[in-house]
């Protein structure tokens, strides 16, 4: 009889955890296609195959299901931009992976950062995160000095940052492997080790 009630207890919280992520996930698709004042709590509701109520009855308020969605996805890309300290090739794939994704949707959030406080609160949090992962990844090559590993850091934000890949990507109308290319250039011409070790390994070879 325990294990029984165990079983449906588990059941229940599991079938409540994937309508709380369904609606999540619809609040943030809907946030990819639309601004956040465009957004109903009934168009939540039909994109998630629930009512309103149960909406409300999760999360409380529509600022509060948007708070929530974002910081969901701020989860999903750290994951999605994991790379390993150092290796610059396979981290610059990954970000275009990343933004190739989620860029659009990056660039709608930013385009709101002015009008909605959580929206801002929440982007200053993805900035954060991006300047961090930059340093973790090209940590390596950094200098130790704090203000020029402060400045190269500033730079290597800049060349990665979802505005350089839109610049290239959409505004310019390259492609993906176009774009990767370019800004891996960048990314070398700021790292000088990277070019002395290629130079390096082609003498050597």
């Amino acid at each position: 009889m325990k294990t029984s009630r165990s079983y449906r207890q588990t059941a229940r919280a599991e079938a409540s955890e994937q309508t709380r992520r369904r609606i999540i996930e619809a609040a943030f698709a809907l946030q990819a296609e639309r601004l956040s004042a465009e957004i109903s709590l009934d168009d939540v509701a039909e994109r998630a195959g629930v009512s309103v109520q149960t909406v409300l009855r999760r999360f409380g308020s529509k600022a509060a299901l948007i708070e929530e969605s974002i910081r969901w996805i701020n989860a999903e890309i750290a994951e999605e931009r994991r790379a390993p300290a150092g290796d610059v090739p396979a981290a610059i794939h990954a970000l275009l992976d990343h933004y190739e994704k989620r860029g659009d949707f990056a660039l709608l959030m930013l385009a709101q950062e002015n009008a909605y406080d959580h929206v801002r609160q929440l982007s200053d949090a993805g900035k954060g995160t991006h300047r961090t992962w930059v340093a973790e990844v090209f940590g390596p090559y950094l200098p130790h000095g704090a203000g020029r590993r402060d400045e190269l850091l500033d730079l290597l934000v800049v060349a990665t940052d979802v505005y350089t890949w839109k610049l290239l990507r959409r505004d310019r109308g390259l492609t993906r492997k176009e774009t990767e290319n370019r800004i891996t250039t960048l990314v070398t011409a700021l790292l000088p080790q990277l070019t002395t070790e290629a130079t390096t390994g082609k003498e050597s070879s």
